[in-house]
């Protein structure tokens, strides 16, 4: 693939129901999504799936599209690759701002899905034509909210609940989903909310004997030892999300054994080159994996979905329908969880068709860029 032209779209959405981590709470989301088009005239999407603001992680929608414009795209310009893993190789002297290498990196696989006509699925690995979904709901007003929240994705089939938690939303919103909901796979993410003060540790601990399937992210991102200290103590597995930038942190994970199960979030890990790479590691050392998300429109979904049909992702992920979150998205048709199953795309390409008219009505700025 030779690419020609490369475009950015800084892209608005409303969320139909607002969502509150333990950091902030949003109303709308803002993403960016990437534009490849190759010599022969052929289009790969991709999806920076950066926060708005730098609580999650140091990436915003902001500095992406710095980085995007100024590091990451004049390098593919007129250049010819074989495949989306010497696409990525070109930014290799770029340190951090993940978000925005996997938005492009994203467009080159869904560029080279199209040019070969294979599905994206296949190109990565994937066998399973269909995945598992879970949802993840975030911290409500009330704990009777909460309960309604679960209760109505219960209804729909989702077979895993996750809940965000922060110190004084924790055990009893727990404990009241749990009794309401009996033995549902139910886990819960703290987005690093919790440091080693004994009232947190005491609320940690709380949550051990309510039959959890992990405990996501508990600490800060670079606190290694104390997810160290709290797996060792603790019978619910940990989790780690943020803390795993790379594969060195992936290295670090193992060996200090600061968590036993890997949430695999493409645009957190610098794309799906990364990503592939982080699933074979896992494979190896026996961790268990899932493929976290960030709220993605259509395009970032479908890839979430063609990554997690890999034989490594255990354990459900963060696929979810695109009308949780959205009116209407920017793809035609996009990911559909039935009963708590999403069927893979196989068409090549993004999997599903981009709505460049809505695309373009909710797009706020935009950039391109020419060889």
């Amino acid at each position: 693939m030779q690419i020609v032209s490369a475009t950015l779209h800084r892209v608005q959405l409303p969320l139909v129901h607002a969502f509150q981590t333990s950091s902030h709470r949003k109303n709308h989301l803002e993403h960016l999504i990437v534009e490849l088009t190759d010599a022969s005239g052929a289009v790969g999407w991709g999806e920076i799936a950066s926060p708005s603001d730098p609580y999650y992680c140091p990436d915003t929608a902001g500095t992406s599209w710095i980085i995007a414009q100024q590091n990451l795209l004049p390098a593919l310009l007129g250049k010819e690759f074989e495949t989306p893993a010497d696409v990525n190789a070109t930014w290799a002297k770029v340190r951090g701002h993940q978000f925005a290498k996997a938005g492009v990196d994203m467009a080159a696989w869904t560029l080279h899905s199209t040019l070969t006509d294979q599905p994206l699925t296949q190109l990565l690995g994937g066998t399973r034509s269909e995945v598992i979904a879970g949802v993840s709901l975030g911290i409500e007003p009330t704990l009777d909210d909460l309960v309604t929240q679960v209760g109505r994705h219960v209804d729909n089939g989702y077979p895993r609940v996750k809940l965000k938690i922060m110190p004084g939303w924790d055990v009893e919103a727990v404990r009241v989903v749990r009794a309401e909901f009996g033995d549902l796979d139910l886990h819960v993410d703290a987005n690093g909310a919790y440091t080693e003060s004994d009232d947190h540790l005491t609320a940690l601990r709380g949550l051990d004997p309510y039959g959890l399937t992990m405990i996501e992210q508990p600490f800060a991102p670079n606190n290694w030892l104390a997810s160290r200290r709290l797996a060792g103590e603790l019978d619910t597995p940990i989790c780690l999300d943020e803390s795993v930038e790379d594969l060195d942190d992936l290295a670090t994970m193992i060996d200090l054994k600061a968590g036993s199960i890997l949430n695999i979030k493409v645009s957190r890990m610098g794309g799906l080159t990364p990503a592939l790479v982080a699933h074979e590691v896992a494979q190896q050392y026996e961790v268990p994996v899932w493929c976290g998300g960030m709220h993605e429109f259509g395009i970032g979904r479908a890839a979430n979905v063609a990554i997690s049909s890999l034989t490594g992702f255990s354990l459900p992920s963060d696929v979810s329908s695109w009308d949780k979150y959205y009116a209407r998205d920017i793809v035609l048709d996009g990911v559909m969880a039935d009963r708590g199953r999403v069927r893979v795309p196989t068409t090549p390409g993004v999997g599903f068709t981009v709505d460049t008219d809505f695309l373009a009505e909710n797009t706020v700025e935009s950039l391109t860029l020419t060889a």
